[in-house]
């Protein structure tokens, strides 16, 4: 299993950057030993480990090294494209493991930074909300987590949740252009079947917010002919609507650039920004909706307050805010 955690200023992320740039022109050992202050030797041998994460580097004697595609599925290159502030100051990658949230829980607890970022390309006991496994197959979507400490009290959390299912909404929105839409509170849905789903898991204090895991599972690449049983009616992939698979790294890059402008903005301007940017992806407003409990809700959706809650009218005309449960629509 590979476990390491690597950060933007990795030698190895520094050299796929510098082949990158070089495109289709070796780049000389001396080149990459020079604007890396290593010795040729040290350069020989990171090109080594690249090679065994995945990576096919050519070398001709005298000219240099050229990368050649495809290229991995893995931290490293993730960090090569990425460009962001907050969100990936370290990323561990995991071919396999339990569940990306359990694992960055322990390393949030262990004083991890804002902006850690958990990738797996599989997940054995992957979950959802109220404790739903979500499947998890190899080498087809996303699986990730993200770490977070807003200074804020617990009770303005819930609507991180709504800030990530933008995030997510946009990054789809950018492989699939039609029929985007969010559910409340944490699903993302193509043409009525979801395509994505966030876990925000909070530690806390009473009054101050310790760390925020945000989980979030994007199928991508899955078809619906391996899809479980239970799923093949309401789930749907990128690959299902397009027709053809999406660049898995692409997605994730999409996905923690769109997370972090939103969490920029956020910690500048507060919640109105994005939760206005998420109305404008739910379609139920409007809609006999039912809101499971205790206790269970149904009514008129009139949309969500300025802290995420949803808005229910009742047959009496009262007006019920709804902070947690799951919604459906009465078609």
């Amino acid at each position: 299993m590979n476990t390491r955690k690597i950060s933007s200023d990795d030698v190895e992320v520094s050299i796929i950057k510098m082949l990158k740039t070089g495109k289709d022109d070796p780049t000389s050992g001396q080149a990459i030993s020079t604007e890396l202050g290593i010795s040729r030797n040290a350069v020989w041998k990171h090109i080594e480990n690249l090679r065994s994460m995945g990576y096919s580097i050519d070398a001709s004697t005298k000219k240099g090294y050229t990368l050649s595609t495809p290229l991995p599925f893995n931290a490293t290159e993730l960090l090569s494209e990425l460009k962001t502030e907050i969100i990936g100051t370290a990323i561990y990658y995991h071919d396999t493991l339990t569940s990306t949230n359990d694992m960055l829980g322990e390393l949030a607890r262990s004083n991890a930074t804002e902006g850690t970022i958990l990738l797996a390309d599989s997940q054995t006991i992957g979950r959802g909300r109220a404790g739903r496994n979500w499947h998890s197959p190899e080498g087809k979507n996303i699986y990730t987590s993200i770490l977070l400490r807003p200074r804020i009290h617990p009770q303005m959390a819930q609507s991180i949740t709504l800030l990530a299912a933008v995030a997510v909404a946009e990054t789809i929105k950018e492989f699939v252009p039609s029929g985007v839409e969010v559910k409340w509170p944490n699903d993302v849905l193509i043409n009525e079947r979801k395509v994505a789903g966030i876990l925000t898991e909070m530690s806390s204090d009473t009054d101050m917010v310790k760390h925020i895991v945000l989980g979030i599972g994007i199928n991508v690449n899955s078809s619906s002919t391996e899809y479980p049983e239970e799923l093949k009616t309401i789930a749907t992939s990128i690959l299902d609507k397009n027709g053809s698979s999406a660049d898995r790294l692409k997605v994730a890059g999409v996905l923690y650039s769109r997370l972090e402008k939103w969490y920029k903005i956020y910690l500048s301007k507060g919640p109105a920004p994005h939760l206005d940017a998420w109305k404008e992806f739910f379609t139920a407003a409007g809609k006999q909706v039912k809101v499971s409990g205790p206790p269970e809700i149904e009514g008129l959706c009139m949309g969500i307050d300025d802290d995420g809650a949803l808005l229910i009218r009742s047959s009496s005309g009262e007006v019920i805010r709804a902070v947690s449960g799951e919604m459906s629509t009465n078609n």
